[in-house]
């Protein structure tokens, strides 16, 4: 299935849900670790720097990682097309502007936006004002 590619219609259709689970951006260079915690990642990365993984809180403890900033995943329930344009731009502008931060990672069918746990809730609030704003 086609994803939505109008600007207007993503953001709309945005329609946000906060996943209860509290999240954290973990980093290694340590092989063994990374290959250990990839089956709980919710995404892994490789850099430069070593394997990124987004790890649920018990996993990333129990594995031993630093665990400094717990996140909030809110996803953005509309099926945005890869080659959409300015949904990302549209949340990240209206999180900046109440001086929340955000990290945003697209995946094939939707968009997860993380933002620091104690922001969450202002974060939904926020974007569901976007998605009103736009119908």
């Amino acid at each position: 299935m086609a994803g939505v590619r109008d600007t207007k219609d993503m953001i709309k259709g945005m329609a946000p849900l906060r996943d209860p689970e509290t999240w954290h951006f973990c980093t290694t260079d340590d092989r063994d670790l990374a290959e250990r915690a990839r089956p709980h990642a919710l995404a892994v990365f490789a850099e430069d720097e070593g394997t990124s993984l987004i790890l649920p809180d018990e996993a990333a403890r129990d594995l031993g990682f630093a665990v400094e900033m717990p996140m909030s995943r809110i996803t953005l329930s509309v099926h945005s097309a890869l080659d959409g344009v300015g949904l990302t731009a549209a949340v990240a502008s209206a999180l900046a502007e109440a001086l929340i931060p955000c990290n945003v990672v697209a995946a094939y069918h939707h968009d997860h936006v993380f933002v620091p746990e104690e922001l969450a809730e202002a974060a939904m609030s926020i974007l569901l004002d976007v998605a009103r704003e736009a119908e």
